[in-house]
């Protein structure tokens, strides 16, 4: 608490000494630190959370923790006179603590469109005073769009696939309706096999059988966490399905993938053009 006080005391004397210095951003969600970096704010940013992946730029700065898990004595230790950040920030408590140091907060819904993610930098670019460089973004990702839709335009037939989040060694889960996953399977053409769940839960053989996807999508970081390739494809469960005998798994960037940032018409693009390439 007196580490708090001490920050807290600090933030007020800066704030009065410089009430017109430039503005000093902390980013929360990779996707917000996506839109800043595409807006050409990067010079704003004074830190960030640890989804804030990309560009590469973006690990490099100082970080305050997990978005879900923030700790106000990191937060405060960088004097920011911004935070931008969503609905799924937290604890509450320490935002709770931000809001009545008197910094002020720009909070957005969680993206799981490509509506939202426009109307997310909309906001954060008529925040920054950046319209017309928001302008370019749009249209960047309006011919993206134009792209998938046209290659969705020739799709004959909607694959199955099954996401999997898969943390070290612990169970495989499967993306249900309401999550990320969900929504780039959707947009790409897919048919998300798991959609009869909500949110994520784990996988089980009898699951797994029935389900049997065309093919299984996972992202880089769970490849890696499940030790390779190899290893991933014969976790019990998901080695009882055709898709991982016959090595029908698709892997991808998982902040490109999940994100719903500004490259996430691109990424269903790339998602659908795999499975796509896969099937003929």
């Amino acid at each position: 608490m007196k580490m708090i006080a001490f920050l807290v005391l600090s933030f007020f004397i800066m704030h009065d000494a410089k009430a017109d210095s430039s503005q000093r951003i902390i980013s929360i969600g990779g996707a917000n630190t996506e839109i800043l970096y595409a807006l050409g704010l990067a010079d704003k940013i004074v830190g960030t959370d640890t989804t804030s992946t990309y560009p590469a730029e973006a690990r490099t700065t100082q970080k305050v923790g997990y978005m879900r898990a923030l700790s106000a004595e990191g937060v405060l230790s960088l004097k920011p006179n911004l935070i931008i950040l969503t609905n799924e920030a937290g604890p509450p408590t320490v935002l709770n603590q931000l809001k009545q140091v008197g910094i002020e907060i720009l909070e957005l819904t969680a993206a799981r469109s490509i509506e939202d993610i426009r109307n997310n930098i909309i906001a954060i670019a008529h925040k920054l005073n950046v319209e017309s460089k928001a302008q370019e973004v749009l249209t960047s990702i309006d011919s993206d769009m134009s792209l998938l839709k046209a290659a969705l335009s020739k799709q004959q037939r909607m694959p199955k696939i099954m996401f999997i989040l898969q943390h070290g060694g612990g169970a495989p889960m499967v993306a249900g309706h309401g999550t990320a996953a969900h929504s780039i399977l959707t947009l790409s053409g897919a048919e998300n096999v798991a959609a009869v769940y909500q949110g994520y839960k784990p996988l089980t053989p009898e699951a797994a059988i029935k389900m049997q996807p065309d093919f299984i999508l996972v992202t880089d970081l769970g490849v890696q966490q499940s030790g390779g390739l190899e290893a991933f494809a014969n976790i019990p469960g998901l080695n009882l399905t055709q898709a991982a005998q016959n090595k029908r798994i698709i892997v991808m960037d998982q902040q490109f993938l999940l994100g719903f940032g500004p490259r996430t018409a691109e990424a269903a693009l790339k998602l659908h053009q795999y499975y796509t390439d896969i099937q003929s």
